[in-house]
C-alpha cells in the first residue's frame, strides 16, 4: 500500500533537529517506510540528517509518502505529530 499525503510545518521552528528526532522514532515503531518530499528533492524519513537537508522553516509544506502494511496508521500517527507541533509549547 502507498499513500500521499501534503503536510504543513506549523510549529515556531520549523522542522528543526529535535522534531525530526520525534518522526524517526515514531517511524521506527512501523514496518512501512516514510519518505518526504519538497520540491523534487525526496529523502528517507527514517533519518534525521536526510529530513534536516530539507530545511522546512515554520509554514513550509512537504510531502509524506509512505509505503507499506501499515501505511495507514503510521499516517495517521504522522499527522497527529504535525498538527500537535512536534508537542513543542510554542
Amino acid at each position: 500500500m502507498e499513500l500521499i499525503k501534503n503536510l504543513k510545518i506549523v510549529n515556531e521552528l520549523g522542522l528543526h533537529a529535535r522534531a525530526a528526532a520525534r518522526v524517526v522514532e515514531l517511524t521506527g515503531q512501523y514496518r512501512s517506510k516514510l519518505f518526504f518530499k519538497k520540491g523534487d528533492h525526496e529523502v528517507d524519513g527514517s533519518s534525521i540528517l536526510s529530513i534536516l537537508t530539507l530545511a522546512c522553516p515554520r509554514g513550509s509544506e512537504i510531502q509524506a509518502r509512505i509505503v507499506g502494511e501499515d501505511a495507514e496508521e503510521l499516517m495517521e500517527k504522522l499527522g497527529e505529530l504535525f498538527q500537535k507541533r512536534f508537542d513543542e509549547i510554542k
